[in-house]
């Protein structure tokens, strides 16, 4: 078992679904941590990081991140956030039990979930509120997963890559650089990253920047200084990279009609 701290939240409550509600200050961030039953963690307001040994996933205003039972995790704030956490028993077999992933929240979930909210912990199972948390099931169950996953690979070298980038994203040494920082040749980097990330090396900093453009977009941050400062030669650039990659541009995406 995992040697970070059980957080055993709603485990002794005898209901399917168990909500919290959460208000976090900015720069927050939690010890690691894990749950014996898995966890959709909402963002109300916001953006929320979540960090796992596979990597991170950003989880912006009004989309969640689902992180299955026994995942050991921990969770860090862009600014001020609040928070809507579903702690659903691992048996109830939901399609993204063995995955981390962020996923579209529908207006309908949204709603859902913040009246459940509202409902006791030792809810009626056979009243309103079980009906709602039976949807919410259904929901989570055809949630969109979005492309918001920044894979963490395992080799020392590619490490030494990524943490550096994580760190800058606009650095834009080449892949021939890195292998002199690294002590690597860059076709053996290139085969690397491909094997332990599932992406190119271009592919993953272009992802760096997106995920790390999106943590300043949500603090409000103007969209002109995020894309030079994650490295784009101006912002027409990142908008393209940002419509291509989520299929609107920043404002839309950040819009609260969703």
């Amino acid at each position: 078992m995992q040697s970070s701290p059980h957080d055993s939240y709603g485990e002794e409550i005898d209901r399917p679904v168990v909500v919290r509600v959460s208000e976090y200050p900015a720069g927050y961030s939690s010890d690691h941590h894990w749950h014996a039953r898995g966890q959709l963690v909402y963002a109300c307001d916001g953006v929320v990081k979540v960090t796992t040994e596979q990597g991170a996933w950003v989880v912006p205003q009004h989309r969640a991140v689902w992180i299955p039972a026994k995942i050991e995790h921990q969770i860090e704030s862009a600014g001020a956030f609040s928070m809507r956490s579903l702690y659903i028993q691992d048996d109830l077999k939901l399609k993204l039990s063995d995955v981390c992933g962020v996923v579209g929240v529908s207006p309908l979930l949204r709603e859902l979930i913040l009246t459940a909210a509202e409902a006791p912990q030792l809810y009626d199972v056979s009243g309103r509120d079980s009906r709602v948390m039976d949807l919410i099931l259904d929901e989570v169950r055809s949630l969109p997963v979005e492309p918001l996953h920044l894979p963490e690979p395992t080799d020392s070298r590619l490490r030494q890559i990524t943490a550096a980038l994580r760190e800058n994203p606009a650095d834009t040494r080449t892949l021939e650089a890195w292998g002199r920082v690294a002590g690597a040749s860059p076709r053996t980097l290139a085969r690397l990253f491909s094997a332990e990330t599932g992406m190119t090396f271009r592919q993953w900093q272009q992802q760096a920047r997106l995920l790390g453009g999106l943590m300043r977009l949500a603090k409000g941050e103007p969209v002109t200084a995020v894309a030079l400062d994650v490295g784009y030669e101006n912002p027409s650039a990142f908008i393209s990279m940002f419509r291509r990659t989520l299929g609107v541009t920043p404002g839309r995406y950040f819009s609260t009609d969703v």
